[in-house]
């Protein structure tokens, strides 16, 4: 899977909520058509993956039942991999629903805790045998932004978090190039340290493993620009930090708005490398 990412420029994620209470998108495209037409959409507009979640991770949120968030993913899966051979990436926590996923053609786990959610969670990634996105968070959704304890050094705490999961999951057996990494901007962190994250990308970076970076439509977004509070109204603030972390050596940007970034990232590419 890491030959599928672009070596002149980072990948560009499409974002697939299919739940009714997302903070962005909620009940939008949580009827499987509904779900379809999007991410056929996305993929017209430059889509390199796409992302399914089926339970919401704003902050806050309620978890949902294994069953519940696999009635949600698996139809569309499913109906995306009839249509599509774009690589499809599954959003979940939960090994079961990442194997069910996995089993339905989806291509690559995104969890945001890790591997840490169950105990079985390591050797479920080692027996699937695709990409898995490791994300930094401190606390779950439902208690994450409740207390925000200042860092020490917030990237050098958050690199230091993301090698020791790399290194778990190596030891359970995850094959070193299947490991990508997320700082998990938004997730128990405050303004100022996703602005040091996104600026000290780099470090992370150079850990010398695939960083997907997102920040589209988050919340710290209206922190600086008090007239963005929909989160409709972030899309240049969304643009913005995609292009910082394209800087800073993100391989994949997850994003909402995914024709404004492919854009973005064509005069990006024009400036650096002198190219049209």
């Amino acid at each position: 899977m890491r030959t599928l990412l672009p070596p002149d420029r980072p990948a560009i994620m499409g974002i697939l909520n299919v739940t009714p209470d997302s903070f962005s998108d909620g009940g939008r495209y949580k009827a499987r058509d509904a779900a379809m037409r999007q991410a056929m959409i996305m993929i017209d507009q430059g889509a390199d993956i796409i992302d399914i979640g089926g339970e919401s991770t704003r902050p806050g949120a309620d978890s949902v039942s294994e069953t519940e968030e696999l009635d949600r993913v698996i139809p569309v899966i499913e109906a995306l991999r009839a249509e599509s051979a774009t690589p499809v990436s599954i959003d979940t926590m939960k090994p079961a629903v990442a194997r069910a996923a996995i089993g339905a053609g989806a291509n690559i786990w995104n969890d945001v805790t890790a591997l840490r959610f169950a105990d079985d969670s390591p050797a479920a990634a080692a027996e699937l045998g695709v990409p898995i996105v490791l994300m930094h968070m401190r606390g779950d959704p439902k208690t994450m932004q409740a207390d925000l304890a200042p860092y020490d050094d917030v990237v050098a705490d958050v690199a230091a978090f993301l090698t020791g999961r790399a290194g778990a999951a190596e030891a359970a057996g995850v094959s070193r190039e299947n490991i990508w990494l997320d700082p998990g901007i938004g997730f128990g962190k405050s303004l100022e340290d996703n602005l040091a994250l996104t600026r000290g990308l780099r470090q992370v970076s150079e850990l010398g493993l695939p960083v997907l970076y997102g920040a589209s439509r988050k919340r710290f977004i209206a922190l600086l620009d008090p007239a963005a509070d929909s989160a409709a109204d972030r899309l240049g603030g969304s643009v913005a930090a995609a292009i910082a972390a394209a800087e800073g050596g993100a391989r994949v940007l997850r994003v909402h708005d995914v024709a404004e970034t492919a854009q973005a990232l064509k005069v990006w590419r024009a400036i650096k490398d002198g190219k049209t």
